[in-house]
């Protein structure tokens, strides 16, 4: 007698992460409604969407709140973090607080493309990933789409040059496993003189724990070139961090010098590109409210 098919036991595939999203925000009245914005409209919706504002002396809160009563559908959560001032401490606050499978960290200049949460749900289906990070398409410069690509040839290159012993996390495109955080997040640096990458600490901790990072090609965020507004001595400074980071690790390895120079080495011509794109734009009203 044949089988009853329906008396066969049936396998479901697991359930997908849910994904939260934290942005770090000091005075970024300019920039956070479209950065939220962005964040609610994905093709699959975000477990919530949360800010957390650091001792902002501007409209930020005020527009997050409204954004909160626009979109009431939205799990927007706007938190306050006003024990110290500084980046570390007010991503903690947000990374702590966030109650997601995965949680994803973007700046509050970052504009994520409407698949983003997709993207990372689709990531952390394998259970071996522990945080990815993704390329950014500079959306306030010209020929986006080709420097989305070459974004991503660059990260790929950096990849190659540290011999695949790491994959560094990109603060304005990351997520981690909730999971993961709570392993590394006491032994993370606090940083309190502000000289490292954050983002290349929290790699470095995670390959302390064997905990694996992934890039994603197809998890795209867009962000701001406005870092290409420093000064050429501002900017010397903030690829120096690289190096201040690794230091800090005792780490000395003559592969993990490549990215300092690779991100340098774009600095003039990107700064030329800036200058350029900016000149032929038109004034932008700032502000938001």
């Amino acid at each position: 007698m044949p089988d009853d098919p329906a008396s066969e036991p049936t396998t479901s595939a697991p359930p997908l992460p849910s994904v939260s999203i934290v942005i770090p925000a000091y005075n970024e009245e300019s920039v956070i409604r479209q950065c939220v914005t962005a964040a609610i409209y994905q093709s699959v919706p975000a477990h919530e969407i949360i800010v957390v504002d650091n001792l902002s002396k501007d409209s930020t809160a005020h527009i997050v709140r409204q954004l909160a009563q626009e979109y009431p559908e939205s799990p927007i959560r706007l938190l306050t973090q006003n024990r110290e001032q500084g980046l570390i401490p007010t991503r903690n606050y947000g990374l702590d607080s966030a109650t997601g499978d995965v949680i994803g960290r973007i700046d509050a200049d970052s504009l994520l493309e409407p698949d983003w949460v997709e993207e990372v749900q689709r990531a952390f289906t394998d259970p071996s990933v522990q945080a990815t990070t993704g390329p950014v398409v500079y959306y306030d410069m010209p020929m986006r789409r080709f420097g989305l690509k070459a974004d991503d040839k660059v990260r790929q290159l950096l990849l190659k040059l540290s011999r695949h012993q790491y994959h560094f996390l990109f603060g304005s495109n990351m997520a981690i496993r909730r999971t993961a955080w709570e392993t590394i997040r006491d032994s993370t640096c606090l940083d309190e003189k502000d000289e490292m990458h954050e983002d290349i600490d929290l790699s470095l901790h995670l390959a302390e724990h064997e905990l694996r990072i992934q890039y994603c090609p197809e998890m795209v965020s867009g962000m701001s070139a406005r870092r290409l507004e420093d000064s050429p001595k501002d900017y010397r400074y903030y690829v120096q961090r690289f190096d201040r980071t690794y230091k800090a690790h005792n780490i000395r390895k003559i592969a993990l010098k490549a990215p300092m120079a690779v991100v340098f080495s774009v600095y003039y011509p990107a700064k030329l590109l800036r200058a350029i794109h900016s000149a032929n734009q038109p004034p932008v009203k700032r502000g938001g409210v």
